[in-house]
C-alpha cells in the first residue's frame, strides 16, 4: 500500500493510482481523504454538495443527486494524518503500483474550516 504525502488544497491536491483518485476533504463533521469517483455512477464526488438532513450528513454527487453519508465515509476511510497544509495518506494499491499528484477543483463542501 503506497504511502502518499499531498496537498490539502490547490496545486497537487488530488493522488491519482491507476483509475482511481482521492482528496482531502473537510466538512464541519470532520476531515477525511475521499475517493473523487461516486460508488454509483463514478460521478465527481470532489464537486459535491453537502446535505443535511433526518437520514444524517451526506454529500450529493452532482451529476445524479443520489448521496453518500459523511459518517461512512470518515468511520470506511483511508488512514491519514494531516500536518499543516499537507496530508498523508495510506492509499489502497493500485494495479500498477505508481502514483501522480494532480489538481481537482472541491466543491465549497470540502472545504469547511475545521
Amino acid at each position: 500500500m503506497p504511502v502518499v504525502t499531498f496537498a490539502v488544497e490547490g496545486r497537487d491536491n488530488c493522488v491519482v493510482l491507476g483509475d482511481d483518485s482521492y482528496v482531502y476533504a473537510r466538512t464541519e463533521h470532520g476531515s477525511f481523504v475521499l475517493a473523487t469517483k461516486c460508488p454509483h455512477r463514478g460521478g465527481p464526488l470532489n464537486l459535491a454538495s453537502f446535505e443535511e438532513g433526518g437520514r444524517g450528513n451526506r454529500l450529493v454527487c452532482p451529476w445524479h443527486e443520489r448521496a453518500t453519508s459523511v459518517t461512512k465515509a470518515i468511520r470506511a476511510g483511508i488512514p491519514a494524518v494531516r500536518h499543516g497544509d499537507r496530508v498523508t495518506a495510506v492509499l489502497p494499491e493500485p494495479g500498477q503500483g505508481s502514483y501522480e499528484l494532480q489538481h481537482r477543483p472541491l466543491s465549497p463542501a470540502l472545504r469547511a474550516d475545521v
